[in-house]
């Protein structure tokens, strides 16, 4: 006679599957990390993989999942564009800083720009040295 149950541990320790993966997705669906949604659904991240590896589309789904806050910050990002130029002047700056960026690149080879950064590097390093001096003396 066979016997024809798994030896071994079950999966989540024998917890209903349906409330472990709705803890999972809930978790991940606020851009929660694999080991808080473990601790929330009360399961090891060992079982987690495992899970994924025996489902990949679950791997895919908590993946997504851990994509919607950012989309939602997205949307409010834009939502503040709305009436606030300054705001959307900040945004520009940002996401195209060749364009619209307050940095200035320069650029220049040769001997003179190698003396102009041997000599702010000195002065930084001045600033650091007095800095600390400064700090070893409160102590």
């Amino acid at each position: 006679m066979r016997n024809n149950k798994k030896a071994g541990r079950k999966l989540f320790d024998g917890k209903n599957i349906e409330i472990v993966l709705q803890k999972l997705e809930q978790v991940f669906s606020i851009g929660g990390t694999d080991e808080e949604a473990c601790f929330y659904a009360d399961i090891s991240p060992s079982a987690l993989y495992e899970y994924q590896k025996k489902h990949p589309e679950f791997l895919e789904r908590k993946r997504a999942l851990k994509q919607k806050p950012i989309l939602k910050a997205r949307q409010e990002v834009i939502k503040g564009l709305d009436g606030n130029p300054e705001f959307a002047l900040k945004y520009l700056e940002r996401k195209l800083s060749d364009e619209f960026g307050t940095r200035q690149k320069i650029q220049h080879e040769g001997e003179e720009f190698k003396q102009i950064i041997v000599m702010a590097s000195g002065k930084v390093e001045d600033k650091l040295g007095k800095r600390l001096g400064e700090v070893a003396d409160k102590t």
